[in-house]
């Protein structure tokens, strides 16, 4: 093993041209030695030009490697498979084609394995709007509070530990021989259902904020909650395989949307049912006013004190019934 070794970075893509060259310049940037490391897109025969983007890239930048290999089911964790069976590296950086990671993220990623910090180590998200308008403000706003994303502590920690899971992600090649690939028959949470498994192994997961990246958040609340509800119906699935890694605060939003329902549907018969619904929603509308107050207040953007209550309430609607109906309905 040398100080330098050579480092894949691996990326699932489809249609991300308005991205992906965000992605290859942070890359080219990295303050870790270019010739140590090479740059592997599974890419989902994409449709927009993504293609093409990278090859002018390629030929603007001939001194960073870039290879890209097909990925026909166009699902993220038979990219990651493809990408990691063609990379040589010996250390595997995960990253995701619409992330910007800081100049030193491929080099404090290294420096944490070498250091034995974690068998799977990855840093902060610095959650940023697409677009300029208020809601994407909001959304991005939301996505970063610990009001709306609970204990999800890569999204707003400042503090370095051991987590249950990192968004990416870096880890030693011969950790995939160890315990295994990515998952795919999961559409969404790979992540999360391949660090259960490290667990399950008795590895570490090592959060560490001065690993950082730019997250772009998505831009409407329609495309949020689509996103949620992917999240939620695929939590579903892999909770099924591993129940023991279920946390609080993955159970509070199907738990608020399950009372809601019941008392929805039983208040008009039973009057302490319209009580108990009126406390639930009243009390949950103020936490999210007092979320988009203290937002506001801080961004000195009054319209945040609307659009980040709805953002997070999207969020956690969209994850909940997606969680319950991921129960009842698992895919065939």
């Amino acid at each position: 093993m040398t100080d330098t070794p050579l480092v894949s970075v691996v990326v699932p893509c489809y249609n991300e041209r308005a991205t992906i060259g965000l992605l290859l310049d942070a890359l080219y940037a990295q303050t870790y030695p270019r010739q140590q490391m090479e740059v592997i897109i599974a890419d989902g025969r994409s449709t927009d030009g993504t293609r093409e983007a990278i090859t002018a890239w390629q030929r603007a930048h001939p001194d960073l490697t870039v290879r890209v290999v097909d990925n026909p089911p166009r699902i993220i964790p038979a990219g990651l498979n493809r990408a990691i069976a063609a990379a040589r590296g010996e250390i595997i950086v995960r990253l995701d084609a619409h992330a910007v990671p800081a100049e030193d993220y491929v080099a404090r990623s290294v420096a944490a394995l070498q250091a034995g910090r974690g068998d799977n180590v990855g840093g902060r998200w610095d959650i940023r709007p697409q677009h300029a308008g208020w809601m994407a403000r909001s959304i991005a706003a939301a996505a970063a509070h610990p009001w709306a994303v609970g204990d999800a502590r890569y999204r707003y920690s400042q503090r370095a530990g051991q987590v249950d899971t990192v968004p990416f992600g870096a880890f030693y090649r011969s950790l995939v021989e160890r315990i295994g690939p990515f998952d795919e028959s999961l559409l969404s949470n790979e992540d999360y259902e391949f660090n259960a498994r490290l667990r399950a192994h008795g590895g570490r997961i090592w959060f560490d904020p001065q690993i950082r990246s730019v997250y772009f958040a998505r831009p409407s609340l329609r495309a949020l909650a689509r996103q949620y509800w992917r999240y939620g119906y695929w939590k579903a699935q892999m909770l099924r395989r591993y129940p023991h890694t279920l946390r609080w605060r993955q159970l509070l939003p199907p738990l608020f949307v399950a009372l809601l329902v019941i008392f929805a549907l039983v208040s008009p018969w039973v009057w302490w049912a319209r009580g108990l619904l009126a406390l639930q929603v009243g009390l949950y509308v103020a936490v999210l006013l007092g979320m988009g107050l203290q937002t506001a207040w801080s961004a000195r953007a009054p319209r945040l004190f609307v659009g980040v209550p709805l953002a997070a309430a999207t969020m956690h609607l969209a994850w909940g019934a997606a969680f319950w109906w991921g129960l009842l309905f698992p895919p065939r």
